[in-house]
C-alpha cells in the first residue's frame, strides 16, 4: 500500500475548525494519521513519498451536492428535452465529468439525469473506465402531470428529458421500485412547478402530502433516500413532514415550513448559484432584465429563512446547478460558498463546511468524505491561497496546486477539455426579436 506524507500546509479539515499547520499521512486511499502521529508513523515506515506543501492550504476536495452532469449546458428546456440523444449524451457526460475533477470537485450528487444515464456513468467512474469524481446519482425525477420548471413542455404521462410523469399510487410505487432495481442512490421528486397565469411567488406545489409520503415510504422500505426540488414554502413544509431526506432550494420558506424543517433537521441544498449568476452576469450573456430581477429577488426573499434554519442546526450543503449555460461545468462549483458568505452571513470556514463535511450527506458517506481526519478518504485539494479568508480563491483554477482522489493525484497539467459543436445539439434561433416592418424601418 502506497504511503504519502503531506507536510508544511495549513490544513482546513472541513469541520469549520480554524486552519492548523500539521502533517497528513495517507495510506492507500485513506487518511490514517494527522499531526505528530503522522510524522512518527511515516518516520518508522519505508517507501514514504513526501510532498512539501509549505505556503499552501490543504483541505478536503469540494463536494457539489446539486450538479447535472448529463445535461450538457443547454440554453433552454427545449434544447434539453428535444436535442439530446442517449448514446451521444452518455459520451459527452463522460467527457464533461473530467472538468469537475480539474476544478477541485472530488464528489458530486446528480439527483436526476436524462435517459437514466447517471447510473451507468457512476458505475463507469467507479470501475476506472471514466475519469471523474465520486458520483452519487438518481434517475428520472418523478413529476405529476402538472409538470415542473419546464411547464407545458412536460407531457401528461410518460418520459421526457429528466422527467418521469406518475399519477396513481401504483404508478408512483412502481417507478420508485424500478429506479431502485436499476441502481439509484437517491429517488428525486420534483415537488413544485410552473403553470400559466401563476399568481404565487416562486413555483406552486404539484404533489399532495399523501403522494409525497407514498414516494418516501416506497423508497425507504428499500433503503434508498429521497431528495426533493422545492421552490415554494408549502412544498418544503410537506416534504419535511413526509420524511424527505434532502431538500433542494427550499426557497421562500414561511414560518410553518421553517418549523417543519428545523424540527426534523432536514438538510437543505439552497443552490442559489444559478440565480446569483443570472442576477450578476445575465447582461453579459443576453439574459432578460426581468429574469435577472426575478432571480435576484429569490435570493433576497429566501436568505433570511435559510440563515434561521442554519442557526437552528439544519445542515446546509453547497450545490452549483452546474449543467446549464449559466453554470457550465468546472467554472462555478465554488460559488455557492461565496453566496452563503455574502447573502446568508456565513463565515468562509462555515461556508467551506457546506461544500465539504456537510456535502458528504449527499454522498451518503458522512465522516468518510469532506473531512481531513483519520479514516476519511484522501480526497484533497492543495490551494495557493487562504480559502478561510476568501472562498473565491477556490474559483481560480490556476490556484489549485494539487487535487487527489482516494490518494491518487489528478494531472492538473492536462489541457482543459474542449470539443467542437455537434450538429443538432443546440437550439438555433432565427432571431432574438420579431422583425416587424417598423423595426426594419427604424
Amino acid at each position: 500500500m502506497s504511503l504519502t506524507l503531506f507536510t508544511g500546509a495549513n490544513v482546513i479539515d472541513g469541520t469549520g475548525a480554524a486552519p492548523r499547520r500539521e502533517a497528513v499521512l495517507v495510506e492507500g486511499e485513506r487518511i490514517t494519521a494527522i499531526g505528530v502521529e503522522a510524522e512518527q508513523r511515516s518516520a518508522s515506515s519505508q517507501g514514504v513519498a513526501r510532498i512539501d506543501l509549505s505556503g499552501l492550504t490543504l483541505m478536503p476536495g469540494l463536494i457539489d451536492a446539486h450538479c447535472h452532469v448529463t445535461f450538457d449546458e443547454p440554453v433552454s428546456n427545449d434544447e434539453l428535452f428535444f436535442h439530446r440523444r442517449p448514446g451521444l449524451a452518455a459520451l459527452i457526460a463522460g467527457f464533461n465529468v473530467r472538468k469537475l475533477l480539474l476544478a477541485g470537485v472530488t464528489s458530486f450528487l446528480d439527483a436526476d439525469t436524462i435517459f437514466d444515464l447517471g447510473i451507468d456513468l457512476r458505475d463507469a467512474i467507479e470501475s476506472g473506465a471514466v475519469l471523474g469524481p465520486r458520483m452519487s446519482t438518481g434517475a428520472h425525477a418523478l413529476l405529476t402531470s402538472v409538470g415542473g420548471t419546464a411547464g407545458r413542455l412536460f407531457p401528461d404521462e410518460g418520459e421526457i428529458g429528466y422527467a418521469r410523469i406518475v399519477g396513481t399510487r401504483d404508478e408512483i410505487v412502481r417507478e420508485v421500485r424500478r429506479q431502485i432495481k436499476a441502481g439509484v442512490d437517491w429517488v428525486k421528486v420534483h415537488a413544485t412547478g410552473l403553470v400559466p397565469r401563476q399568481r404565487e411567488q416562486g413555483e406552486i406545489q404539484v404533489w399532495s402530502l399523501d403522494e409525497l409520503k407514498t414516494v418516501v415510504s416506497a423508497a425507504h422500505d428499500l433503503g434508498v433516500p429521497v431528495v426533493a426540488h422545492c421552490r415554494n414554502s408549502s412544498s418544503t413544509r410537506d416534504c419535511a413532514i413526509a420524511g424527505v431526506d434532502l431538500i433542494l432550494h427550499a426557497t421562500f420558506m414561511q414560518e410553518d415550513a421553517l418549523e417543519a424543517v428545523v424540527a426534523r433537521k432536514v438538510p437543505l441544498v439552497p443552490t442559489l448559484t444559478f440565480q446569483a449568476n443570472l442576477a450578476d452576469y445575465g447582461a453579459k450573456v443576453g439574459s432578460e432584465p426581468m429574469l435577472m430581477e426575478l432571480f435576484r429577488k429569490e435570493i433576497s426573499g429566501s436568505a433570511g429563512a435559510l440563515r434561521r434554519a442554519y442557526d437552528a442546526g439544519v445542515p446546509l450543503l453547497s450545490g452549483s446547478e452546474s449543467g446549464f449555460s449559466l453554470t457550465p461545468y468546472g467554472h462555478w462549483h465554488w460559488r455557492e460558498m461565496e453566496v452563503f458568505v455574502k447573502h446568508l452571513g456565513l463565515s468562509p470556514l462555515e461556508a467551506i463546511r457546506t461544500a465539504t463535511a456537510n456535502g458528504a450527506i449527499a454522498m451518503r458517506k458522512p465522516g468518510e468524505l469532506g473531512v481531513v481526519k483519520p479514516g476519511a478518504y484522501a480526497d484533497l485539494l492543495a490551494v495557493d491561497g487562504d480559502p478561510s479568508a476568501d472562498v473565491a480563491v477556490l474559483g481560480r483554477r490556476e490556484k489549485l496546486r494539487g487535487v487527489w482522489k482516494g490518494g491518487v493525484a489528478v494531472d492538473l497539467t492536462q489541457p482543459w477539455p474542449e470539443r467542437r459543436p455537434i450538429s443538432g445539439e443546440r437550439v438555433s434561433h432565427y432571431s432574438r426579436q420579431i422583425l416587424t416592418r417598423r423595426l426594419a424601418d427604424s
